[in-house]
């Protein structure tokens, strides 16, 4: 059996560097006010030396724990997992929040937590305490959550609020989601359609508003009423069943419809199948987040691409200049997506 090769430290990269150990700490780091050339020598001696950093040293040399933790809602990211119909949020938050942290020497821990627990303020202080993150990232319904953002806020730990448009406390991200909304709007608009119908999400997430909103205004834009065009789901695919019947079950029904996201997308165009609405000819559809399962759908459907993955980056960013030192930013940061077209949407027939 061959020898073990020796492990290669921090001591060894200063000493083929020829610098401190202070100072290949702060190129690890990547700590700022390091001169380039100082950066370049030490990064020349790790990758000669082949020096992995250590998350549990670099534990132990500071303050820093050198982890972000991302939580979810517990109760229907679960349900989502169980349903197994192509629901992407988790894999996007963990392929944009993951990769950004391997960019400066972080790891993300994902966890879920339930918001309605009455303990949950009890369950994210144990967490917190077992991990000693350097970094919190909440998404919605926890964004707005007061517990959480109060205990946050209280430890003073830096804390990033996904589809929140923030306040006292965290930093504030959104998705443009009243943006995003007046877009596909504006889109089936220039289409021809006059009555576009609107599914809206749960009253729990304040993001669910902010699309009716925008909507809303570009439909007053446009001089067209909004009357009886509005439906209300949860995002569940029953409920877009249920809002799709009562948006296209009267005589004055719409020509398009919006839904708030893929799932109740898909109810409704089950729905237009079932009562012999051709899509697009007769109906219109356009759906919220872009999932895989939308793509394959007959017809594909037309999605607001909800950048998830980009959203969640810029929040790792934002904590670790936080961490840093960097003020927080007193407006939310925003994130825009984009339309994609495919076979849903079309003018109006006759």
């Amino acid at each position: 059996m061959g020898r073990r090769r020796q492990s290669v430290t921090i001591k060894h990269v200063a000493a083929d560097a020829g610098v401190s150990l202070q100072t290949v700490s702060r190129v690890i780091n990547n700590e700022p006010n390091v001169r380039t050339e100082m950066k370049e020598r030490v990064q020349a001696s790790i990758d000669k030396l082949g020096y992995v950093p250590s998350i549990a040293a670099q534990r132990m040399s500071g303050s820093r724990s050198y982890l972000i933790l991302a939580i979810n809602d517990r109760e229907r990211t679960i349900a989502d997992w169980k349903a197994r119909q192509g629901t992407d949020w988790v894999d996007q938050m963990l392929f944009g929040g993951m990769l950004k942290c391997a960019e400066y020497g972080y790891r993300m821990i994902f966890e879920l937590v339930d918001t309605h627990n009455d303990h949950v303020e009890r369950e994210l202080r144990a967490t917190i305490a077992a991990l000693q993150p350097d970094g919190v990232i909440l998404t919605p319904p926890h964004s707005d959550n007061p517990l959480i953002v109060g205990l946050l806020h209280q430890q003073k730990i830096p804390f990033a609020r996904i589809g929140s448009h923030g306040g006292a406390a965290g930093i504030a991200l959104t998705m443009d989601d009243e943006g995003s909304a007046a877009r596909a709007t504006r889109h089936l608009i220039g289409l021809g359609h006059r009555r576009v119908g609107f599914i809206s999400g749960s009253v729990e997430y304040d993001l669910s508003r902010w699309r009716i909103d925008g909507w809303k205004a570009e439909m007053a834009a446009a001089g067209l009423p909004v009357d009886g065009l509005l439906a209300e789901g949860d995002f569940s695919y029953a409920s877009g069943d249920a809002a799709a019947r009562r948006l296209l079950g009267g005589d004055d029904r719409p020509t398009a419809i919006i839904a708030s996201n893929d799932q109740m997308s898909l109810a409704a165009l089950e729905v237009a199948r079932e009562i012999r609405l051709d899509v697009p000819r007769q109906l219109s559809l356009v759906c919220f987040d872009n999932t895989p399962i939308v793509r394959f759908s007959q017809p594909p459907l037309t999605a607001v691409d909800q950048p998830v993955a980009e959203t969640v980056a810029r929040a790792v960013e934002l904590i670790i200049a936080a961490q840093r030192g960097a003020p927080r930013p007193t407006e939310p940061t925003v994130v825009s997506g984009g339309l994609v077209e495919r076979g849903s949407t079309a003018p109006p027939d006759g």
